[in-house]
C-alpha cells in the first residue's frame, strides 16, 4: 500500500479544515489511564497470586489455565489493544465527517459486531472438545486433564462475547477522549475473581469447579457491562441499528485481519501449550503466570501511554501529518524505555526473589514459586521489545496498515515456534519452562526490529537512533543501580539475611533493590543525560497532586 506523506499542499489545506474534536491532554489522559491501570494490575496481580496459592502448580491449575487460554488470547487481541486500535481510526473519521458525529455508524458497527461475537462464542462452545484436543495434541497429558479442561472450557468460553463487546465500547470511549472507565473496568473483574477464590475455599468440593468456571466468566461480564454507563456519560446512546454503511466494509476487512492475527497467535500458543504440558506438572501455569507478571509494569505504564496516544496518532494520520505520527512513535519509545528498562533489569537480577516473595506464600508452592521467579528472570529482557511491538502496532493501525501489523505478528510467531520446539530437546524437563519463557521474549525482539524497519519504509524518517540511545543509557543506569544492590545483598548474606525464612529473605532482597538500586538508577540517569526521566518525574508528581486534590475536595 502507499501511505500518505505530508507535503506543502496538505500543509496549506490544514488551517481551513473545520476544527476537529478537541485533543485530550496526553498528560491528563495517560495519568487517568495510569491510575486505572495501576489499580487494575495490582488487583490483577493479587488475583493471580490468590489463584496460584489456592490451586498451586497442579494438574487443576494447568487445566484451568489451558481452558482460559482462548478467552485470554481474545483479551490480548481485543481489550489488550489490537481490535480497539483498529476501530479507533474508523470511529474518529466518522466523528469528523458525519453530520451526526458518527452516531449511526457507531450503532451499526456495534450491532453487527455484537451479532458476529455471539456467533463466534456459540461456535467456540460447540468446538470446546476439539479446542482442548488441539492444545493437548489429542493425547492425555501428564500435566493437564483433557476432560477437566473441556468442562472448564464450557464455562469460560462465553467470555469471548463480553471481551469483544468491551473492546468495542472501549474504542467508542477512547475515540471520544474518555479513558477513565476503560482503564478502571478490569478492577471490577479482579475483585469478582478474588471473591470467587474466597467462595471456592468454603464450598463443598463437588461445587468448586462450578464456582471457579462460572465465577471467572461473571468477572469478565461485570468488566464489560460497567462500560455502558460510561458510554452514556460521553453522549453515546446505544440502540440496535441494523443496516449497512459502505464504510462497514472496511471495518469488516479489519475484523478479518483481526481474525488472522488471532489465528497466528493461536498457532504459537498451541505449540507453547503442548510443549509446556509435556514437561513438569504446573509448567504451563508457571509460564503463563510469569508472562502475566512480566506484563504488569507494561500494563501500568505502557498501556496508559499508548491508549492516550492512539486517538492523537489516528487524527494525525487521517490528516496526512505523518511527521507527527513519527514524533509520537519516538515519544512513546523514549518514555517506554525510561519506565520499563529499569524494571527489566530489576527482574533479571532479582526475578528469583520476586517469584518466591509473591507466589511462595504456601509452603507447598515454594518450588513452583522458585521456578516461576527463574522464568521471570530469563525472560525480563523481552519487556521493552514487547512494549515496542505494541507501540508499533498502534502506529500501523493509525495508518490503516493492518496487513503490516499482522505480518509482524507472523514474524513473531515464526521465530517463537522453532525455539520452543527445541526446548525439550536441549533442556531437562524441569527447565523447559525457562526455555519457553526466554523464547517468547526473543521472538518479541525480532518483532520489534522488523516492525521498526517497516515503519521506516512507511513514514520515512523515524527516531530509531534516539530511542535506542535513550534505552541504552537507561540500561547502563539500571545495571549500575541493581548491581550495587546485589553487591550489598551479598555482603549481608552471611549476616542479617542468613537466618531469615525464604519468603522473608526474598522480601528483604526486593526491599534492598528498590531502596538502594532505585535511587541510584535515577541519579545515574540524570548524570548521563536521560532527559525523559525529568518528564516522567513531573508527570508522576502531577498524578500524585491530582490524587491529593481529589481527596481534599471529597471527589
Amino acid at each position: 500500500m502507499t501511505d500518505p506523506a505530508p507535503d506543502d499542499a496538505i500543509t496549506e489545506r490544514i488551517p481551513v479544515v473545520p476544527a476537529p474534536r478537541a485533543e485530550p491532554s496526553l498528560g491528563r489522559s495517560s495519568s487517568v489511564m495510569a491510575l486505572g491501570s495501576l489499580a487494575s494490575r495490582v488487583t490483577g496481580f493479587l488475583r493471580q497470586v490468590a489463584l496460584f496459592t489456592v490451586l498451586g502448580a497442579t494438574v487443576l491449575n494447568d487445566s484451568y489455565t489451558l481452558s482460559n487460554t482462548l478467552p485470554n488470547i481474545v483479551y490480548e487481541l481485543l481489550i489488550g489493544g489490537a481490535l480497539s486500535s483498529m476501530m479507533i481510526p474508523l470511529l474518529v473519521r466518522a466523528q469528523r465527517e458525519d453530520p451526526d458525529g458518527g452516531e449511526a455508524y457507531t450503532r451499526k458497527l456495534i450491532t453487527l459486531a455484537g451479532a458476529a461475537l455471539l456467533l463466534a462464542t456459540a461456535a467456540g462452545l460447540l468446538a470446546a472438545p476439539l479446542l482442548t484436543r488441539l492444545y493437548l495434541g489429542g493425547q492425555p497429558s501428564s500435566t493437564a486433564d483433557p476432560e477437566l479442561a473441556t468442562t472448564l472450557a464450557y464455562m469460560l468460553l462465553p467470555q469471548i462475547f463480553f471481551y469483544g463487546l468491551g473492546a468495542l465500547l472501549g474504542a467508542v470511549l477512547n475515540s471520544r477522549g474518555s479513558f477513565g472507565a476503560f482503564g478502571w473496568a478490569p478492577v471490577l473483574n479482579n475483585v469478582v475473581v478474588l471473591a470467587v477464590v474466597g467462595v471456592y475455599l468454603v464450598v463443598p468440593e463437588e461445587a468448586q469447579l462450578l464456582v471457579l468456571g462460572v465465577g471467572t466468566t461473571l468477572g469478565i461480564a461485570a468488566q464489560t457491562l460497567v462500560l455502558l454507563p460510561a458510554a452514556r456519560r460521553v453522549g453515546f446512546r446505544y440502540r440496535p441499528q441494523w443496516g449497512w454503511d459502505p464504510r462497514l466494509t472496511r471495518a469488516a476487512g479489519l475484523g478479518a485481519w483481526a481474525v488472522v492475527y488471532v489465528l497466528i497467535g493461536q498457532a504459537g500458543l498451541v505449540v507453547t501449550t503442548r510443549v509446556a504440558t509435556g514437561s513438569d506438572a504446573g509448567a504451563f501455569a508457571i509460564y503463563t503466570n510469569a508472562w502475566l507478571l512480566l506484563q504488569v509494569p507494561y500494563g501500568v505504564l505502557g498501556v496508559s501511554l499508548l491508549t492516550a496516544l492512539m486517538p492523537r496518532m489516528s487524527r494525525a494520520a487521517a490528516e496526512g501529518r505523518t511527521g507527527d505520527v513519527a514524533a509520537d512513535l519516538g515519544l512513546g519509545g523514549r518514555l517506554a524505555s525510561v519506565l520499563l528498562v529499569p524494571i527489566s533489569v530489576l527482574l533479571t537480577v532479582f526475578g528469583g526473589a520476586v517469584g518466591v516473595a509473591l507466589f511462595g506464600l504456601r509452603a507447598g508452592n515454594l518450588d513452583g514459586a522458585t521456578q516461576l521467579g527463574a522464568a521471570l528472570a530469563v525472560s525480563a529482557f523481552g519487556l521493552l521489545p514487547f512494549a515496542f511491538t505494541m507501540l508499533q502496532a498502534r502506529v500501523f493501525y493509525a495508518l490503516t496498515a493492518h496487513r503490516t501489523a499482522t505480518f509482524v505478528q507472523l514474524c513473531v510467531v515464526v521465530t517463537k515456534i522453532p525455539l520452543m520446539l527445541a526446548c525439550p530437546l536441549l533442556l531437562p524437563a524441569e527447565d523447559v519452562v525457562l526455555g519457553l519463557s526466554a523464547a517468547n521474549s526473543a521472538a518479541f525482539v525480532v518483532g520489534a526490529v522488523i516492525g521498526q524497519l517497516l515503519l521506516r519504509r512507511m513514514l520515512g524518517r523515524v527516531p530509531t537512533g534516539v530511542v535506542l540511545g535513550t534505552a541504552g543509557r537507561c540500561l547502563l543506569a539500571a545495571a549500575a543501580g541493581m548491581l550495587l544492590a546485589a553487591g550489598l545483598i551479598a555482603l549481608l548474606a552471611a549476616g542479617p539475611l542468613a537466618g531469615l525464612a525464604p519468603i522473608a529473605r526474598a522480601w528483604a532482597e526486593i526491599g534492598v533493590a528498590i531502596v538502594v538500586g532505585g535511587p541510584v538508577t535515577v541519579l545515574v540517569m540524570r548524570l548521563i543525560g536521560v532527559d525523559e526521566v525529568r518528564v516522567v518525574g513531573e508527570r508522576l508528581e502531577r498524578l500524585v497532586d491530582r490524587g491529593k486534590s481529589r481527596r481534599g475536595t471529597g471527589r
